[in-house]
């Protein structure tokens, strides 16, 4: 996508150097920075430190982490140490084990001499494939807004979205904005809600960002304007992301979703999920199994911005003797979720439907 009309894309590697660069999405929307990365801790800081975040860009960033990693020392005990090393740092984002699976299968029965170039070639695998899927999980999600448009000619399709679901949490096109992006080359009037997303405020300050420089028409509102904008007819469906799926259906995105679910189901607004198969756990029986990731509580006893001197600043806004807690997702059930949206295409949210779409995945079928 397109950054001061320049494209990029998230993560990308130069393996003649052996190191990777990313955008450091901490900084946005105020300064738009390259980090380079040279080393398995600067990757693990990344992760941990969401200068990258989004499930499908984290699995890349930890299979990246395994190349260098690699590159420094190939021996099996060094892979088994990265791998421990990055499964640790966001333990919601289903993504990251999967991808940590796939980079040990493929590397684990090569020579040492070659596994460096081997993990190398299979992570840049794993981030074309996610391009091709965030494009096709775009173009499925098109025909809803689309449907959505024949109703209504005459006015933008108005759309929800929480958190940041957009290329900045993929590789490229995004997720829950990729049906966004598509209706905008299709030249279907769209307008985007967007939820501030407290605490960390990825919605104000990458989805924001991100619709902005695709002149994409959006307005930003406090997280609990949603039900607020449904009772008045002025949302068309809700749409968002996904950082693990149970195979029952149950979803699991920033907090907050939660509650957009509810007030979508009690206004008759669909409520989709956008997603690629890498999100799906299919050992996870429900959303009560899925492990909720509690981050420290600065985020929300501080807020961070820029000062008149264009200086980033933290300041502290809650007593200093009140408790704080900080869990990062909840859970939103099966039951509320009008479809999954996936790169072959919509789902009902449920085991039965899921199987069948994806049948070589789960092995609980």
């Amino acid at each position: 996508m397109l950054v001061e009309g320049q494209p990029f894309k998230t993560i990308w590697a130069n393996a003649d150097l052996g190191c990777i660069h990313i955008i450091d999405q901490t900084l946005l929307p105020h300064r738009f920075e390259i980090r380079q990365l040279n080393h398995l801790e600067e990757v693990v800081s990344a992760i941990t430190q969401m200068q990258v975040r989004g499930a499908p860009l984290i699995g890349a960033a930890a299979a990246y982490g395994i190349c260098l990693a690699l590159d420094e020392n190939p021996s099996n005990p060094s892979l088994v140490r990265a791998m421990e090393r990055l499964g640790r740092t966001r333990p919601t984002a289903v993504n990251l084990q999967w991808a940590l699976d796939r980079m040990r299968s493929a590397v684990w029965p090569v020579p040492e001499a070659g596994r460096a170039k081997a993990a190398y070639l299979e992570a840049g695998k794993i981030c074309e494939e996610d391009v091709r899927t965030c494009r096709s999980i775009g173009q499925f999600g098109l025909d809803i807004i689309r449907k959505l448009h024949r109703r209504q000619p005459d006015r933008p399709v108005n759309i929800l979205t929480h958190c940041n679901a957009g290329w900045l949490a993929t590789i490229d096109w995004g997720t829950a904005t990729s049906p966004i992006y598509h209706a905008q080359i299709e030249e279907i009037p769209v307008h985007v809600w967007v939820d501030e997303t407290r605490p960390r405020n990825q919605g104000a300050s990458l989805t924001c960002f991100e619709l902005d420089q695709q002149h994409i028409p959006h307005t930003l509102v406090v997280d609990n304007a949603g039900g607020h904008l449904m009772q008045q007819g002025r949302v068309d469906m809700v749409i968002t992301g996904t950082d693990r799926t149970a195979r029952n259906g149950d979803v699991a995105n920033k907090i907050g979703t939660y509650l957009k679910a509810l007030a979508a189901k009690d206004n008759g607004i669909p409520f989709y999920v956008a997603l690629p198969s890498s999100t799906i756990d299919w050992n996870c029986a429900n959303g009560t199994e899925i492990p909720i990731e509690h981050r420290s509580t600065t985020e929300i006893t501080h807020l961070s911005g820029i000062d008149s001197s264009g200086s980033l600043e933290q300041i502290r806004v809650s007593p200093l003797r009140s408790l704080a807690e900080n869990p990062a997702f909840d859970i939103t059930p099966a039951a509320l979720v009008a479809g999954l949206i996936t790169e072959r295409g919509p789902v009902a949210p449920n085991e039965t439907a899921l199987s069948r779409m994806f049948p070589e995945f789960n092995p609980h079928a």
